[in-house]
């Protein structure tokens, strides 16, 4: 049987799990406590390296999949490049995948990016996440970046549509993307699985959707009153950018939530 490190294994390492039954999978937290039994646990941190040595020794696998506690460059220094390179001292891993985030890109003009695009990112967590992808890949390992996850107890969109009093620019669009949690253990698991898997991927579901469309097909679906539109500005605000995942598509994996309306639908039902 394959084990399997989840170096940080909060909401998105114990869905993974779900999707390794053939896997022993151990769970690296401060608390493990409230771990499933079905993930051997670990009481370590990555902010303290002296307790990483419960981790130390040999893996199939490792996912790092650690997230900051706050939003500050301190925290994600912390978590994301002090924390991997300490735990980097202590495990062997023939497969070491990090979770990364589409943050990582600048574009903001509505265009489409891809695995191939320039990485320019403006904001603080963009630019040390761009640093964590390098020195994961310089250990051998593979990145996957995905777009904004939502799901169950990542509800924040629901809860504010429901609060109402949304003010939303409809042109030119504002563009999101977003994938499901339960697509991002499954994106995990196909990777893990693969032979000879790429580099790197970006992970999102099948279809870019303006924020505008996304807040009134929400209202309507809970009945209450939709986005306020607001003036139309110049062209040249920010207008997002668009996420194509098909590297990862033509791979094998199939979503199980194609867009979000498939995805909400579920969690409001």
């Amino acid at each position: 049987m394959q084990r399997l490190l989840i170096a940080g294994c909060g909401d998105l390492g114990q869905r993974l799990a779900v999707h390794l039954p053939d896997w022993q999978v151990h769970g690296l937290r401060r608390k493990p406590q409230v771990l499933p039994k079905t993930i051997q646990p670990i009481r370590a941190d990555l902010s303290q390296p002296e307790t990483l040595r419960a981790a130390a020794g040999q893996w199939d696998a490792v996912v790092y999949s650690a997230t900051p506690g706050e939003r500050t460059p301190q925290a994600y220094r912390q978590t994301y490049l002090e924390g991997m390179q300490a735990l980097l001292r202590h495990v062997d891993a023939r497969r070491l995948i990090m979770v990364s985030s589409t943050a990582v890109f600048g574009q903001c003009r509505g265009e489409w990016v891809s695995e191939s695009s320039p990485t320019e990112p403006a904001s603080f967590n963009g630019q040390i996440l761009l640093e964590a992808e390098q020195l994961a890949r310089a250990a051998g390992g593979i990145v996957i970046r995905f777009s904004g996850i939502y799901g169950p107890g990542r509800d924040y969109l629901i809860r504010k549509v429901k609060a109402g009093g949304l003010r939303c620019r409809r042109r030119p669009p504002i563009w999101t993307n977003r994938i499901h949690a339960d697509d991002c253990a499954g994106a995990l698991a196909h990777v893990l699985r693969m032979p000879a898997p790429e580099p790197l991927y970006l992970a999102s579901d099948a279809l870019p959707a303006p924020r505008w469309e996304v807040l009134n097909w929400l209202a309507e679906r809970l009945g209450v009153a939709g986005s306020e539109e607001v003036a139309e500005p110049g062209d040249e605000v920010d207008q997002g950018k668009r996420v194509s995942a098909d590297k990862l598509f033509s791979s094998g994996f199939e979503l199980q939530y194609p867009d979000f309306r498939y995805g909400y639908e579920a969690l409001l039902q």
